[in-house]
């Protein structure tokens, strides 16, 4: 490498965008509710109920989508609640789906808000990947009213990290030979798969930042943290060879939540349990899919990990049975014997839903 030359890491020449809507659920109903506009808005049930997702208004006050309603409202006196309308959604799905098949077919959705794009070799022979977007999110704002942010990146974890870096309304892009500064100074809690429990474990090993992470031998990450170790080891050095995949088959539907402070109450716990079954159960309704087998996930306090799992007869036709299933298989956790600090409930041996499912290593530079 020339004297001067930036440090690129290995890539293969890809141009990938990550497009996320901005606020998406509650966007939709301000857009269809003047009223709504410029208020604090939770799309969700406030009696009982999860926030399912929270304007940009009622962000400033702390509220996030999973909390329990209740705290939301805590947290902000004035937030309005709205019923979800999951088939308006999903129509706008449709939409902004319909505009990136403009570009490429090579589209892989994460849910019905965010999806990954190769435009690599595009339909429109854009040589940009970044005009791209910029295309795609104002033909957005122009045919639904709604705005989106975008990640322009050589691989699929710099892209979604990016896309995340300006919102709302944003795009970043970040070239192979910015990567690997901008991944050195990121904090790790934003590394995908890191999550708050594990971001706090590695700040007792002292990592804080990408480069922190990048110091540490593959031998130690592997032994503290298992098969993520390698990963992590990969994502400091900006090496992320997934490829986008259209034909992407979801093997399960499943949330799961890091508690600030770990519990020890049975009826807190269950509560949560509740709460984290609502979620996954509207998951699995914007998937239009359900499943047989009901895993729940536990993580105590000391790190300790558990999980059971149970096959119904039949796959899950309704939110009540998935929580059915889902406590019953939290009994099996009491009496506890140390606090709890993660749960997560997920859905597998997936199938369509029924009609009527119940609510609830090449070196080069890359233009980008």
């Amino acid at each position: 490498m020339e004297e001067g030359a930036p440090d690129l890491p290995p890539h293969d020449g890809r141009k990938i965008i990550h497009v996320d809507m901005d606020a998406f659920y509650a966007s939709v109903e301000q857009r269809d509710n003047p009223y709504l506009r410029g208020r604090p808005v939770a799309v969700g049930g406030q009696q009982r109920g999860v926030v399912a997702a929270a304007s940009y208004e009622a962000r400033k006050f702390g509220v996030r989508s999973a909390m329990a309603s209740v705290t939301a409202l805590r947290q902000c006196p004035e937030l309005v609640f709205v019923k979800p309308r999951f088939e308006v959604y999903k129509g706008v799905s449709r939409q902004i789906r319909e505009i990136f098949s403009r570009y490429t077919p090579l589209i892989e959705p994460l849910s019905l808000d965010e999806a990954y794009l190769d435009v690599t070799e595009n339909l429109k022979g854009m040589a940009l990947a970044t005009e791209i977007a910029r295309e795609i999110r104002a033909a957005i704002l122009t045919e639904t009213g709604l705005t989106a942010s975008a990640g322009v990146s050589y691989n699929k974890f710099l892209a979604k990290i990016a896309s995340d870096f300006n919102k709302p309304n944003g795009q970043t892009v970040i070239p192979p030979e910015k990567a690997l500064a901008f991944i050195a100074a990121l904090p790790v809690k934003k590394f995908y798969g890191v999550g708050p429990a594990t971001a706090a474990r590695m700040a007792r090993f002292g990592i804080e930042t990408g480069g922190d992470l990048k110091d540490q031998s593959l031998e130690f990450l592997t032994r503290t943290f298992g098969k993520s170790g390698a990963w992590y080891h990969d994502l400091v050095r900006g090496i992320d060879h997934r490829a986008v995949r259209p034909d992407r088959e979801r093997k399960s539907v499943g949330s799961e939540t890091t508690f600030f402070e770990d519990l020890t109450v049975e009826g807190q716990i269950e509560a949560q349990v509740r709460a984290i079954a609502h979620d996954v159960w509207g998951r699995c309704q914007r998937g239009q899919t359900t499943g047989r087998t009901i895993t729940l996930k536990v993580k105590y306090a000391d790190f300790v990990q558990i999980t059971r799992s149970q096959t119904l007869p039949a796959p899950a036709a309704c939110g009540e049975d998935l929580e059915r299933a889902s406590l019953a298989l939290l009994q099996g956790v009491f009496p506890l014997e140390k606090a709890i600090r993660l749960l997560g409930v997920t859905v597998s041996s997936l199938g369509a839903a029924q009609p009527g499912l119940a609510e609830a290593p090449a070196q080069f530079a890359l233009d980008l």
